[in-house]
């Protein structure tokens, strides 16, 4: 991980990652907590927050537009929240919704604790109010949104891209999808069928119980749709 001095947030330092330090933060993250599938399935992400930060996530009313907050002390993070009303519904559609946003501030947590140690005087993410309570709020036009604008806010970035690798990890992506698979080009390669685009989305958010956002963001992230399909969405 490489560090560079911030232009945009609360904190001085800027964290950058690559793809494949996010995978492995991930990954790792998962396996300590002995909760790395040997194969595709919906992973225990309230279950992660449980046993790799020692808390457990709650609902809380958090005002309207906020999904999530996660809070620091000087060990890290002391709580994570779900929003009440969210929560509250029992749909599919909002509980894996809860699911992303529970991943989104294990993302925080896995990613940014440091930071709030390095810099113990910094104003919060996403509120000002109150800098004796270090939090992170997520708004509601996070986790599930394939085109959020994040207009600089690198730490939403970060934690979006945490919770797909959370949610969905690279290895199980690539073993679940392999039935969608065919062959693509003279080297070897492969692509998924475009005929069959649709049912590799809906099979695997059935599989890993997340939206289609979710997965359509993971997937064109290692199997891109070619400019002939994006021309027939």
């Amino acid at each position: 991980m490489k560090s560079f001095r911030s232009k945009r947030g609360p904190f001085k330092e800027q964290p950058f990652f690559t793809d494949d330090e996010l995978e492995s933060i991930c990954v790792d993250g998962l396996a300590k907590c002995s909760l790395f599938p040997s194969a595709p399935q919906p992973i225990r992400i309230e279950r992660l927050v449980e046993k790799r930060f020692k808390v457990t996530v709650e609902p809380m009313d958090l005002g309207d537009g906020i999904l999530g907050l996660t809070k620091f002390g000087p060990g890290g993070v002391v709580g994570i929240y779900v929003s009440e009303a969210l929560d509250a519904e029992r749909t599919q559609i909002a509980q894996r919704r809860v699911r992303s946003t529970i991943a989104h501030e294990a993302g925080h947590g896995l990613l940014h604790a440091h930071l709030f140690l390095l810099d113990n005087n910094a104003p919060l993410f996403g509120d000002f109010s109150d800098p004796g309570a270090p939090k992170v709020l997520c708004r509601g036009e996070g986790p599930d949104e394939s085109r959020r604008q994040y207009d600089g806010e690198w730490w939403e970035f970060q934690a979006n891209a945490a919770m797909g690798h959370l949610l969905m990890p690279r290895m199980l992506i690539e073993a679940a999808v392999r039935p969608f698979l065919v062959s693509a080009g003279n080297l070897g390669g492969k692509e998924i069928d475009p005929l069959r685009y649709d049912s590799a989305v809906r099979t695997l958010a059935e599989t890993f119980d997340v939206s289609r956002a979710v997965v359509s963001i993971r997937l064109e992230a290692y199997y891109p749709v070619k400019a002939s399909r994006q021309l027939m969405l």
